[in-house]
């Protein structure tokens, strides 16, 4: 039976990393795999998951199962995370929110609740999005399509083309919007447009669903969950994805939710056996150690403020390095405006290089990154700056 089944390719940012790993050039870097990385290009356990580590080693007394939603008390407090104390308390029992195995499990565990909520639901996705949304939602079932995002020549958001599709959507359909630090362009939505997003999902009757897998990361925590506490407050309905991944540095932990907000506190208790169900049939459990360490900083005073402190450190070594490469640009003459770089949020953004360009940046100057021109900008740093900014400029110049 097995020898029957073909090959498939690699994924794309996957096969970077071996062909990362394999090259000898001392000047090598990796600009494709999408992880924070320290000056040092390392990506570090945090200080405070450390102690929180420490301290959960010392004091556990089991290993039991959680159960399927996984722990009441780490769902409490990301659930607070993300909507603020206020508006959390007002919402009451119209919000759950299910521990899922990462930002992915929680995509998947969503894609399953909107297909038994309604099997015809089409999911619309920016163009572009993150490259795993669509096998993520659609290995469920669900139909997706797109709604315009990104202008490739401005390099900014074609808001008024997305707005122009979202009214033409209606109820029964499902809209993802990145909540910040938009992956793979870095262009965010403004205040302004958030609002005008809400408007239109009220007329129109479509839920939202909101991918954030990057708070703090943008402009800070509270900030960057600007469009999602005032969709949550406005719409009768709205589903979050969230992952502690990138905040708390978690990534092998596998640490996400999934949050629902229901129009009645009867239609939430009904969601929350669904989604149980989804979640029993797909992984049983959720792993318990990455939610502990969440649920143990944002819990404890000290360890949330030195969190807090180290998030910021990160978020503006992203926003500086961002400030730097453009000066660096301009400093080398590079007859180009690259001045989006600076503006967009996140650690994301595309360079705007042809795809021949950017194997030119792989093949000829251990460069790596994926055939979109994306970069993580994370993986700049002093010592090799100058060198991407002289590489650049000789791509552009054949």
């Amino acid at each position: 039976m097995f020898q029957s089944l073909p090959a498939l390719p690699a994924d794309p940012i996957l096969g970077l990393m071996a062909s990362y790993r394999a090259d000898n050039n001392p000047k090598k870097m990796d600009l494709g795999i999408g992880v924070y990385k320290n000056e040092n290009g390392d990506t570090p356990v945090m200080t405070a998951v450390k102690k929180a580590e420490d301290m959960i080693w010392h004091s556990q007394i089991t290993k039991s199962y959680v159960g399927p939603t996984g722990s009441a008390e780490y769902n409490a407090i990301v659930a607070e995370l993300l909507l603020g104390r206020t508006l959390n308390d007002s919402l009451g029992k119209r919000r759950i929110t299910v521990q899922s195995p990462g930002g992915c499990g929680g995509l998947r565990l969503a894609a399953e609740f909107i297909k038994s909520a309604n099997s015809d639901a089409t999911v619309w996705v920016s163009n572009p999005t993150w490259a795993n949304h669509s096998p993520l939602l659609g290995s469920a079932g669900l139909k997706i399509e797109e709604y315009p995002y990104y202008d490739y020549d401005s390099h900014s958001v074609k808001f008024d083309e997305m707005i122009e599709c979202l009214s033409k959507i209606g109820s029964g359909d499902v809209v993802l919007l990145h909540g910040c630090c938009h992956n793979p362009c870095g262009a965010d939505l403004n205040p302004e447009q958030w609002q005008q997003v809400r408007d239109v999902a009220l007329k129109q009757g479509f839920t939202v669903f909101i991918d954030l897998a990057y708070q703090g990361l943008g402009d800070g925590l509270e900030e960057d969950v600007y469009g999602t506490r005032l969709l949550a407050e406005s719409l009768p309905e709205l589903i979050i994805v969230s992952s502690c991944s990138k905040n708390f540095g978690l990534y092998r932990e596998r640490t996400g939710a999934m949050t629902m907000i229901s129009d009645s506190a009867a239609a939430a208790a009904v969601a929350t056996t669904q989604i149980a169900a989804a979640a029993r049939a797909m992984y049983s459990m959720p792993p318990d150690h990455g939610a502990a360490i969440v649920q143990l900083i944002l819990s404890d005073d000290a360890l949330r403020s030195q969190w807090d402190t180290e998030l910021t450190e990160m978020r503006d070594r992203i926003n500086g390095l961002r400030a730097q490469f453009v000066r660096q640009i301009q400093s080398i003459g590079i007859d180009r405006d690259f001045s989006f770089i600076e503006r967009e949020k996140g650690m994301f953004s595309f360079l705007g290089v042809n795809v021949d360009q950017v194997q030119s940046l792989v093949n000829d100057y251990s460069i790596y990154l994926v055939n979109s021109s994306r970069i993580n900008v994370a993986g700049i740093n002093d010592s090799n700056l100058e060198y991407l900014a002289n590489s650049l400029a000789a791509v552009l110049k054949v």
